[in-house]
């Protein structure tokens, strides 16, 4: 590839501004070399063109993404580590961001940090980006002088919790694909296929068969105005679901009845815990005091029967109890959880003991999620085998009596 003359400003080390040319193949050999000297560079062009090589994605309506928090987070504690101020570091990340949105985020802070706020208060004036988990514990990281450690852990947190998610959304995406082509097939034949059978059955006249009726009868609903009343309702009903849902009595009762439920209830209680364990470990391992660490858990909880059983735990504490015992009796974590608890709180390694319980409730969700996926599959493929088998047969079966009248 032939080299091309590139412009590029940036700060060294020690915070002085520098600028210059370079021949280079690539914006990111630009960037190599400049490091390599000691400077991080903020603007790289290629001269002449004009053009910014920076890849951005136009408009200002961009979402925050975990993503974008996680490469920021780890940038900055890479930053803040190799001893550069906490301005120049926020300026130097507001211009490479790529989001757009974040990068005025960014800016807003730095402009903040700049005021004299506090970095942690500069970040709580965003909530819609930065939740109460990462201001508290960047509190605690500016508190106690280690900023770029607190910051290393927050970044294997929103990790960890990422993947989570990913791996539920991935675990449903089969089984969802599954679902919607057996309900697709079979609307299409009944609205679409049976009709046609059903005037070749009225042309031949004689009695039906038992499941050539249940099928016809069936065609002649799903293509009825009767139809339109059962998806009506059926969106009524979804929309009723989501109103109850909205209220504080309605989503305990929901939550309360999914915990409940045989295969998916132990599921999201494994979820439930996970979290619990790690989100309350990383506050407590960054120095965040018991109270306040289960007031933010309780607020990110998710499931109002956690956050319920949270917030009786933390009422607990302050009147004088330990963790283990009202964490016990709320019927929400497992008795193997709170024993571990309760060791924790005896040797003084709570923390510790919490991220050992959150990797190994972890390797339980994967467990529980491909044991899920792998009952879901065979369980939906026979549904849908059994169904179109069952039409195409009830569907034939006038065709065969009739032949063997014939013979």
């Amino acid at each position: 590839m032939a080299a091309t003359l590139f412009t590029w400003s940036g700060k060294t080390r020690e915070g002085k501004a520098a600028k210059g040319e370079m021949n280079a193949t690539s914006k990111d050999e630009v960037i190599s070399l400049l490091r390599k000297q000691g400077i991080i560079a903020s603007t790289v062009k290629a001269k002449g063109g004009g053009l910014d090589m920076k890849i951005s994605i136009p408009g200002m309506g961009q979402s925050v993404t975990e993503k974008d928090i996680i490469v920021f987070t780890r940038q900055f504690a890479t930053m803040i580590d190799a001893g550069l101020p906490l301005v120049q570091c926020l300026e130097i990340l507001e211009q490479q961001t790529e989001n757009k949105a974040f990068a005025k985020t960014i800016g807003a802070v730095r402009s903040d940090v700049e005021a004299g706020a506090t970095y942690a208060d500069s970040l709580g004036k965003h909530p819609k980006v930065f939740d109460e988990l990462y201001v508290n514990l960047v509190a605690a990281g500016e508190v106690a002088g280690i900023l770029d450690t607190i910051l290393g852990r927050l970044t294997t947190y929103i990790e960890k919790n990422m993947k989570l998610k990913k791996q539920i959304k991935s675990a449903m995406v089969y089984p969802s694909v599954v679902m919607f082509v057996a309900v697709a097939v079979i609307t299409v034949l009944m609205i679409f296929v049976i009709p046609m059978f059903v005037q070749m059955f009225a042309d031949l006249g004689g009695e039906l068969p038992g499941p050539t009726l249940l099928v016809v009868n069936i065609s002649n609903f799903m293509t009825s105005w009767k139809m339109l009343v059962v998806v009506g309702i059926l969106v009524a009903i979804f929309f009723l679901l989501k109103f109850v849902y909205s209220t504080k009595k309605g989503r305990f009762f929901i939550d309360s009845l999914l915990l409940k439920m045989p295969i998916v209830g132990n599921l999201m209680r494994k979820i439930a815990v996970s979290k619990f364990t790690r989100t309350l470990g990383t506050l407590m391992g960054a120095g965040v005091p018991i109270l306040d660490g289960l007031e933010i858990v309780a607020k990110t909880a998710g499931n109002k029967v956690v956050e319920k059983a949270v917030y009786d735990t933390r009422g607990a504490i302050s009147e004088g109890k330990t963790l283990a015992d009202p964490l016990l009796k709320s019927g929400v974590f497992p008795p193997m959880v709170t024993q571990m608890i309760s060791i924790g709180e005896t040797t003084g390694a709570l923390d510790a003991m919490l991220a050992k319980i959150a990797d190994f409730y972890d390797d339980e969700v994967d467990a529980a999620v491909d044991a899920l996926t792998a009952a879901l599959e065979p369980a939906l493929m026979v549904f849908l085998g059994t169904a179109v088998g069952f039409i195409i047969v009830a569907m034939y079966l006038p065709i065969f009596k009739m032949a063997s009248v014939v013979g």
